[in-house]
């Protein structure tokens, strides 16, 4: 193992399966040269759980379950998607302990104090309680996976999305109830982004306050039943002038 991360694919380093070649550290610390010791949490097999954010507000919690006998939960490798809310009971501890105790502690230890959190990134976290997969836990604890800000997709958008199946694909596929929310969480990232601009408040036009509590309006009834997906479409494109 360490032949292969040092030296890369060699005749000590023995048979790879992987894509990848190895020499993890060549070229040093200025060509980014690095290795991430990181504790191996063997619940993965039982998911991950992460929690979408815009800056320090959580929009969702997702659990990634690996296909049967993997670890990974990438997405288009047959894992299982569960969605939550950002209040799930289920998480709540995890939830209380994230965003109120081990954000501001994990900014200050990157030297990042006073720094703004990215508009639209991911803590993805591994259940740590060190019983057997499978087995019922007698700990709530949790290890961080990864952060990710660098690719990091809106889920309900994804039916935008062109490939070679769907070339034309648009923003007109997304459907209703989806594009609602996609918009909500648009407009979510840009009110953090004019607090960050403005160091002390979102400043909106008044036009642009009028949409977006609209927009929450229409969102809001939508999840509560009060309007049909159709109906919500209709006065959408009304508000938009589609």
């Amino acid at each position: 193992f360490i032949e292969f991360c040092v030296n890369g694919r060699t005749s000590k380093s023995g048979k790879w399966d992987t894509v990848g070649t190895g020499k993890y550290l060549e070229g040093g610390k200025a060509a980014g040269g690095q290795l991430v010791d990181q504790r191996f949490c063997p619940r993965i097999v039982e998911g991950e759980v992460r929690m979408n954010m815009i800056g320090d507000t959580c929009t969702g919690i997702i659990h990634k379950k690996p296909k049967a006998g993997g670890i990974s939960a990438v997405g288009g490798t047959g894992s299982i998607y569960t969605f939550y809310g950002p209040d799930a009971p289920e998480f709540k501890q995890l939830s209380e302990d994230f965003l109120k105790n081990s954000i501001p502690t994990l900014m200050e230890s990157l030297d990042l104090t006073g720094e703004p959190l990215p508009l639209w990134w991911t803590g993805d976290f591994i259940n740590a309680d060190p019983g057997k997969p499978g087995t019922p836990c007698t700990i709530d604890k949790w290890i961080v996976g990864e952060f990710n800000c660098s690719c990091v997709g809106i889920s309900k958008c994804l039916p935008a999305y062109c490939n070679a199946e769907k070339p034309n694909a648009s923003v007109y596929d997304i459907p209703v109830k989806d594009f609602v929310e996609a918009t909500y969480l648009g407009n979510l990232m840009g009110q953090k982004a004019l607090a960050i601009l403005d160091g002390q408040g979102a400043k909106m036009s008044p036009s642009a306050t009028k949409v977006l509590s609209r927009v929450e309006a229409l969102r809001g009834a939508t999840k509560a039943g009060v309007l049909s997906s159709e109906e919500a479409g209709s006065m959408l494109d009304k508000l938009f002038d589609v």
